[in-house]
């Protein structure tokens, strides 16, 4: 089945994938549609999403974190924020707990990664999933999917790191380092600087960048999705 992921049209994929699943939460998500590229950015919903993980390593490092927050509109829903600490086996790391502030307490007492998993799969359905740098959240989300599902997550991906890379690529602009970081980004766009390495807190100031990097096209009525995948 990993060979058809990516070369099959998603929708199809998505619907051979219903049929395997085992999980009742799983399947529903896969009985809805997938965004069309060639809908129309206001008609869509999005998760923007951000991972706190122990590592880049999705086969050996686990998710510390999950946040998200909801795009509607071209607004962001601040009612429907979420924030997860996922539960730990191991004791954390003393360079985790300095980056990302999650305390061994606090993973002890977390989510069950299966729980917050079908929370993030039941919030997705019909939606478009946001990142910043997203191959590491779709890294992690599928193998996560993989352990707990045995599928893939399937979902229209928009990646606000490409999406400046490519902008400046047309303009055949040189990219300096760390310029792509999500910070440097937001400054670029006029944004102000945030506290990083809190998952929900990054999702926001993501979907802060992405509703920044879609003003640039208000003059343009009819936005489609295809043009920020």
């Amino acid at each position: 089945m990993k060979f058809l992921y990516g070369i099959l049209p998603l929708n199809f994929v998505r619907k051979l994938l219903y049929w395997r699943s085992k999980s009742e939460v799983y399947k529903e998500y896969l009985s809805h549609p997938i965004a069309s590229p060639s809908e129309n950015i206001i008609d869509l919903e999005f998760i923007v999403l951000d991972l706190e993980t122990t590592g880049l390593d999705p086969l050996k490092d686990n998710i510390l974190s999950i946040g998200y927050t909801v795009i509607r509109n071209n607004r962001i829903v601040l009612s429907e924020n979420v924030y997860q600490i996922i539960r730990q086996e191991k004791l954390m790391q003393s360079d985790n707990v300095a980056i990302h502030n999650i305390t061994d307490a606090e993973a002890r007492a977390g989510d069950e990664l299966k729980s917050a998993l079908l929370d993030l799969i039941t919030a997705l359905k019909g939606r478009v999933l946001v990142a910043h740098h997203a191959a590491i959240e779709t890294g992690f989300l599928n193998a996560a999917c993989e352990k707990i599902f045995s599928t893939p997550l399937v979902t229209r991906v928009v990646d606000t790191m490409a999406l400046e890379m490519k902008k400046k690529q047309r303009r055949g602009a040189a990219i300096k380092a760390n310029e792509l970081r999500l910070f440097n980004i937001r400054k670029a766009y006029g944004l102000p600087r945030y506290k990083a390495h809190n998952a929900l807190e990054d999702a926001l100031s993501t979907a802060e960048l992405f509703l920044a990097m879609l003003a640039k096209y208000s003059a343009k009525n009819n936005i489609k999705l295809k043009e920020f995948m």
